[in-house]
Order: structure tokens, then C-alpha cells, then sequence
């Protein structure tokens, strides 16, 4: 077991870098999370530059907060539910934001919640404190927050790309910091560059040293106290719930299936209803975070195996949405579920014994049965697609696993892995834009 002392090499440090950075928890749905982590950054610029805004600012009467974002944002943001508050929607998470957020949090921005800062929150909303329009721009990763105060001063946050990526700050007229005027910054890069293949994933997975990876093992715990609260709890559709109810045994059973499937969608059913406890999210999602690995972690609780294994498997489940997800854009009109599945469909084919043929074969049999899934905004509904989803990530992995995998000669399916999915981003992100348009232009005017 010498590969345990040897050091990490670049490349490794490289791809683990692309871990951390895409593997996170997340406290709420990431995009009204975006939100409200866009109008803290703002308060904390007026808090800092305004000398009225001193103690207790923040539950004030006096400042008025303005949010555009971008079409995607506005749909996955319409009827999810915001932790704590029983309530949905940008306009709740833009007020907690001002009233407890704190940037330094990130993607847990809301973390000190409470029910002084709820109830602060929900009197803004009532007051209309907060607007929330449709920005102009093409981005699919848009939110500007913009504070007004009582005396004249204005401060704004904006985040694009990246739930978390603050790209631009100022106060008043003048620009404090800018990923594009400010040499010192370095430019993010995408997952693209990182020039990922689903062959160096593998080799990745199966060979880096266990405590350089060890610490992908927090998903299991973030994301299985997920599925126990939705198991307990009375959640959204309660999909989770329905699943391993003893009076549906008879429809559902109690195999594998039944229990991995009860599993995901019990942890969407509560992070979709707006559960206080944090996902570990994956590409900035925490459905997708959820999908990505509760059907890998049903595995190994099912079955038994070491941590070790279950690390590289969640690592190679990790590893393979992040990289279809690069082709395709942090938001897009293919529902998210497709990609996490697919992950977690390597996953299980890696707990089963699976090699790198296999692997490819179970990305190209779930390439081939569920793309085309729509993404119309995240909500409670979203559990039933996480089921869906795991059904056929473990049909597609037992299939892969007895030689069986759909021909190059169907559909979009290549035979090389890579132009495979590279189809599939091409799809969701250019072949469904219309899609897209027709989803939010029917949900805005319901």
C-alpha cells in the first residue's frame, strides 16, 4: 500500500481543486440561495460605508431592495421552498438576505437564521421592501441586488456564472471590485478547462490515495440526514415516503430499487420544502448534489462496503456530472436529475465491480433513455424526477454491467464517450433554448 505515502501529483491536486470547488454544501436552493447571498454582499457594503447604518440596521424601516435576475434563475426560483420560512419564492430569500445573511458563508449564506430575522423578513415582503424584476441579459446565471438607503446611498452585488461568484460590487457610482477591471483577480476557470475525459475520471477514482479523497465521505453525512429528515418528516409530495410506505410494498417492494429511490427522494422532498438542513451540492446544485450520491451511499448502506470504496465511487459519480455539466452550463432547459443520475450510474457500477467499458456504457444508457427531461423550475414536484432518475441510473448500471448497452448507431449515441456527451450539452444547451423560453413565459403568466 505504498501509493499512500507517495505525494500527491499535480494533476491530482488540479482535479481535487475542481472538487472543492464544485462540491459544497448548500443551505436552500441554490438560486434564491444566490439571491439572497447577492443582497447580503450589498447590506455589508452599506453597512461598511455608511455611517447611519450602524447596529441594527438591518431591521430597519429605510432602505429599499431591488433584485433582477435572469429567466433561469427567476424559474428555478418561483416555487421552491425557502428554508424556515414556510414560504417560496426570491422575494422571502432577498429579505432574509438584508435582514441575517452573511457573504462569508457562501452558498450557506442564510446559516444564522432565526426567528427574529423570519419574521423581520416576512414583514418586508408584506411591506413590498423588495422588488424583483427580469434582467436584460444573456446570461443564464444572472442576479444584481441593489440597496437603497434612507439617506441617498446605494450599494449593489453581482453574481454571474457561479451561484457564489460575486463578480462585481459597488457603492453608489463607484466600482469597489471587478473580476473584469482588477488585474489581481484571477480569472475562474471552467470546468471545461480542466480538459476532463470519463477515462482519467476512472483512473482518477480508482487510484488516488484514499486520504486525499476522504473528505467526499461529508456528502454522505450532509445528504443522509437530508433523506432522514424527508423520511420523517412531513415534506413537499413526500415522494420518499410514498415509496418505502409499507401499504405501497405491494407496488414498490422492498428491493434496492425501492430503497434508493426512497432514499433520494425523501432528501429532495425536504430540501425542495425548504428543510433547514444543509445539502452537499454538486455543479451548484444541492437536487443534484442529492441525486449525484444518495443512490451510491443506498448502495453501501445495503450492501456493506468499506468507506474507502464508497469515497471513489462518490468521487467518480462527483467527477462525471461535473464534467457533463461543463458541456451544458450551470442552468439550462435539460433537467439537472439527468446529469446527477448519470453520475450516480457510474457510481453504482463502480460498487458493483464495474471497469471503464462498463462506466461508458451506463453514461451512454442513460444518454439514450432519459435526455429530454425539461427542467421547469425547481420545486417540490422535483422529487418525483429525482426518483425517476435513480430508477434508470440503476437499470442503466446492471445493464452496463451485463454487457448491454445502447449502439452508436441509435440516436445521439457515438461511439467514442466523449462526442456522446458532448451531444447531449449541445441539446440542452442550444437545441432546447426554445424550450426554455416557452417553460418560463408559461410559468410567469399562470
Amino acid at each position: 500500500n505504498t501509493r499512500i505515502f507517495q505525494q500527491m501529483t499535480p494533476r491530482e491536486s488540479e482535479i481535487i481543486g475542481l472538487i472543492r470547488k464544485e462540491v459544497k454544501p448548500a443551505l436552500g436552493c441554490t438560486e434564491p440561495i444566490a439571491v439572497a447571498l447577492a443582497v447580503a454582499k450589498a447590506m455589508e457594503i452599506l453597512e461598511e460605508r455608511c455611517p447611519s447604518c450602524g447596529e441594527g440596521w438591518r431591521y430597519s424601516e429605510s432602505y429599499a431592495i431591488r433584485v433582477e435576475v435572469s429567466g433561469n434563475i427567476l424559474k428555478n426560483g418561483m416555487g421552491v421552498g425557502i428554508p424556515g420560512t414556510g414560504m417560496v419564492g426570491l422575494h422571502i430569500a432577498s429579505a432574509l438576505g438584508a435582514v441575517c445573511g452573511k457573504s462569508s458563508y457562501g452558498l450557506e449564506v442564510l446559516n444564522d437564521l432565526d426567528d427574529k430575522a423570519i419574521a423581520k423578513a416576512k414583514k418586508m415582503v408584506e411591506d413590498s421592501v423588495v422588488t424583483v424584476a427580469l434582467a436584460d441579459t444573456t446570461k443564464k446565471l444572472y442576479v444584481k441586488a441593489t440597496i437603497a438607503d434612507g439617506c441617498g446611498h446605494t450599494a449593489s452585488s453581482l453574481i454571474v456564472d457561479d451561484h457564489d461568484n460575486i463578480a462585481e460590487t459597488c457603492f453608489g457610482e463607484e466600482v469597489l471590485t471587478s473580476s473584469q477591471k482588477e488585474e489581481a483577480v484571477v480569472e475562474q476557470k471552467s470546468t471545461l478547462d480542466y480538459h476532463l475525459t470519463v477515462k482519467e475520471i476512472f483512473e482518477f477514482a480508482s487510484t488516488v490515495a484514499y486520504e486525499d479523497i476522504e473528505f467526499i465521505l461529508e456528502s454522505r453525512t450532509l445528504n443522509m440526514a437530508l433523506a432522514e429528515e424527508g423520511l420523517r418528516g412531513n415534506y413537499g409530495l413526500r415522494v420518499g415516503q410514498a415509496i418505502c410506505a409499507s401499504a405501497n410494498k405491494e407496488v414498490f417492494g422492498g428491493d434496492f430499487l425501492s430503497y434508493a429511490m426512497a432514499l433520494t427522494a425523501a432528501a429532495s422532498d425536504a430540501r425542495m420544502a425548504g428543510c433547514t438542513l444543509a445539502a452537499m451540492s454538486n455543479s451548484g446544485s444541492g437536487n443534484q448534489g442529492i441525486t449525484v450520491t444518495m443512490p451510491v451511499i443506498a448502495y453501501s448502506i445495503k450492501y456493506g462496503t468499506t468507506d474507502e470504496q464508497l469515497a471513489r465511487a462518490l468521487v467518480l459519480s462527483h467527477l462525471v456530472a461535473i464534467h457533463i455539466k461543463g458541456y451544458l452550463g450551470k442552468l439550462s432547459a435539460l433537467c439537472g436529475c439527468v446529469i446527477a443520475s448519470t453520475g450516480s450510474s457510474c457510481g453504482l457500477v463502480y460498487l458493483r465491480g464495474g471497469d471503464y467499458d462498463q462506466v461508458c456504457s451506463a453514461i451512454k444508457n442513460m444518454i439514450g433513455n432519459i435526455t429530454g427531461m425539461v427542467c421547469d423550475g425547481a420545486k417540490v414536484g422535483c422529487a418525483m424526477k429525482v426518483a425517476s432518475g435513480v430508477s434508470s441510473a440503476l437499470q442503466s448500471a446492471v445493464l452496463a454491467r451485463e454487457g448491454m448497452c445502447i449502439s452508436e448507431h441509435d440516436g445521439i449515441i457515438e461511439k467514442d464517450i466523449e462526442k456522446t456527451i458532448q451531444n447531449l450539452g449541445k441539446i440542452g444547451s442550444v437545441g432546447m433554448q426554445h424550450t426554455d423560453d416557452m417553460i418560463l413565459d408559461i410559468m410567469v403568466c399562470k
